[in-house]
């Protein structure tokens, strides 16, 4: 298990907190309720926020990269694949492909070169 740094985690009604700030995820028992499920306490404050959401969601959030960072990554790792594919491509099939498919793969080249070395 291993806190994500400087990833925000939702605690509900609003509330967000960076990953790497929680010290402690403690379930509310006494006048638990809508609004009240769990005490998320933070690095450097004395009193503990209280989240609306349930604490294995919140430690799930801790600890798991967000969907969006995934997919993200996925999305580089498909551009770079397809970037590198396109590398092989000769000059007549580009030729072709621009003037017959109206696909131009020397512009498609040039996009994925900029989106991946940002």
């Amino acid at each position: 298990m291993r806190i994500q740094s400087s990833v925000l985690v939702h605690l509900g009604f609003g509330k967000y907190v960076r990953s790497d700030q929680v010290t402690a995820v403690v379930p509310i028992e006494e006048d638990r309720g809508p609004g009240r499920r769990t005490f998320v306490q933070l690095e450097g404050q004395p009193d503990p926020i209280v989240a609306s959401r349930a604490e294995d969601s919140i430690v799930r959030d801790l600890v798991q990269e967000p969907r969006e960072v995934t997919q993200s990554r996925q999305q580089q790792e498909i551009l770079r694949d397809l970037f590198n594919d396109l590398q092989q491509v000769n000059k007549s099939v580009r030729r072709f492909s621009r003037d017959e498919g109206g696909l131009d793969l020397d512009r498609l080249e040039r996009r994925i070169r900029e989106v991946i070395e940002e």
